[in-house]
């Protein structure tokens, strides 16, 4: 029997019709859209491999591929982990591991649930902030930006103590970070595949536009300074265990500071990362998910409780459905 890869999609469709006519031309995989209904606790899952590009925005499907790498599925990225994460936490992860980062700042929220009262739910927190402390270490200009954001939602540039307040104080219920501006010399934008070191795309980006350039050479930087965003982008997605990611670099003075990193489902739309970058994401991601799928590799094998399931326990297939 083929070897069945599932793809989760939201409004993309240039990615992933070309990802599974690529996948169906190899023999002994079959790929499709997945479809996922209801789910028993016991199901065994069709999809060797499972790629998730929406379930940031699903419930339903985030909690389906816990489930699904629980029952074996290789799972594109990894929902353990990726849900766990936040920007935040990637950025002191990423100072840690020598990565060049920007100053920056985790504040508390501005406002609260109804159900929070002040005086005696928020004892713990050090109020006031030592505003004067956080500004001497961040510096102006700065970005305002929540810790757990995504696509330049409630993004801020600060420029001074009074618009740093007034951005704070309608930022609502979102946790905060405020962190040092990097006035860049050259802006790149990574797409990363697999965890290996020559699926590491280094393109060209323009905040302002929004855009990607496209460049005919490959290595367009200095190879020095490729290599180290190279080496970088591997620190970054093992430490996190992304095997999809994009990731981004403002460079100042010849040093590549990570910006955005958390990316479980970067943007391969085709007029967004350019025709001739889209062949090669595609292609990559293409002959990652099939050797997966024929090595019989699951999510589950690197977590402990992989050693304690019963293989001999009976599996159900999904509630309804012709599969």
């Amino acid at each position: 029997m083929a070897e069945r890869i599932g793809i989760l999609v939201g409004w993309e469709q240039s990615m992933p019709q070309a990802f599974i006519e690529r996948c169906n031309k190899v023999p002994g995989i079959h790929a499709e859209i997945a479809k996922i209904g209801a789910t028993p606790e016991l199901f065994d899952s069709p999809y060797r491999v499972l790629v998730d590009r929406i379930s940031q925005e699903v419930k339903h499907y985030r909690f389906y591929l816990k489930a699904a790498a629980l029952a074996g599925t290789f799972v594109i990225n990894d929902p353990f982990w990726w849900s766990a994460d936040d920007k935040f936490f990637g950025f002191s992860l990423a100072a840690r591991l020598g990565v060049a980062v920007p100053r920056t700042a985790m504040l508390p929220q501005k406002d609260y649930i109804p159900a929070i009262v002040k005086d005696r739910s928020l004892r713990n927190l050090e109020f006031p902030l030592s505003w004067q402390a956080i500004v001497d270490y961040v510096g102006f200009p700065a970005v305002l930006k929540p810790a757990d954001g995504g696509g330049w939602k409630d993004v801020t540039i600060v420029r001074n103590a009074e618009e740093l307040m007034r951005a704070y104080d309608a930022s609502g219920l979102n946790v905060m970070t405020l962190q040092e501006f990097i006035d860049f010399d050259e802006y790149v934008r990574c797409i990363c595949i697999g965890r290996e070191r020559d699926k590491v795309l280094v393109i060209q980006y323009s905040p302002a536009r929004r855009c990607y350039i496209h460049h005919d050479k490959e290595k367009w930087l200095p190879a020095a300074l490729h290599d180290r965003i190279v080496d970088d982008c591997m620190k970054i997605n093992e430490s996190l265990g992304y095997d999809m990611n994009s990731v981004e670099f403002a460079i100042r003075d010849g040093v590549p500071y990570a910006i955005d990193f958390t990316n479980p489902a970067p943007d391969m739309h085709i007029d967004s990362i350019l025709p001739p970058y889209f062949e090669i994401c595609v292609d990559w991601m293409v002959d990652f998910c099939v050797k997966t799928a024929k090595g019989q590799r699951g999510t589950r094998d690197d977590y402990r409780w992989a050693k304690m399931i019963d293989p001999k326990i009976p599996l159900l297939g999904p509630l309804g459905g012709d599969r």
